[in-house]
């Protein structure tokens, strides 16, 4: 059974940093690119950053220079790092792999975890 669980998002100051995981199970993760997706209030999903297999990675111009994507697969695990933050980059992050997995035909998508940036 496939599963993304994402965590350690919270509510920072803008110019703040925070690190997001995300935990991958049910598939063989160290064949698989990973990716780092943001939904914001009222807007679409965007993709933000990936990650291939082998370690080759990939940034929104939004982002780029700020974040940074890595993955662990000892541990079946891919990390966003996020410096210098910014009030639009709040947002619910999610995870998904390369291509992008489905159940049942649908897009799967883990929980997701909500990142604040706020004074």
């Amino acid at each position: 059974q496939v599963q993304l669980v994402e965590y350690g998002g919270g509510l920072v100051q803008p110019g703040g940093s925070l690190r997001l995981s995300c935990a991958a199970s049910g598939f063989t993760f160290s064949f698989y690119a990973m990716s780092w997706y943001r939904q914001a209030p009222g807007k679409e999903r965007e993709l933000v950053a990936d990650i291939t297999s082998g370690r080759i990675t990939n940034y929104a111009d939004s982002v780029k220079g700020r974040f940074a994507i890595s993955r662990d697969n000892a541990k079946n695990t891919v990390y966003l790092q996020m410096n210098s933050l910014k009030p639009e980059d709040t947002a619910v992050y999610y995870c998904n792999r390369s291509p992008i997995l489905r159940v049942g035909g649908e897009i799967y998508w883990g929980q997701g975890t909500q990142v604040t940036v706020s004074s």
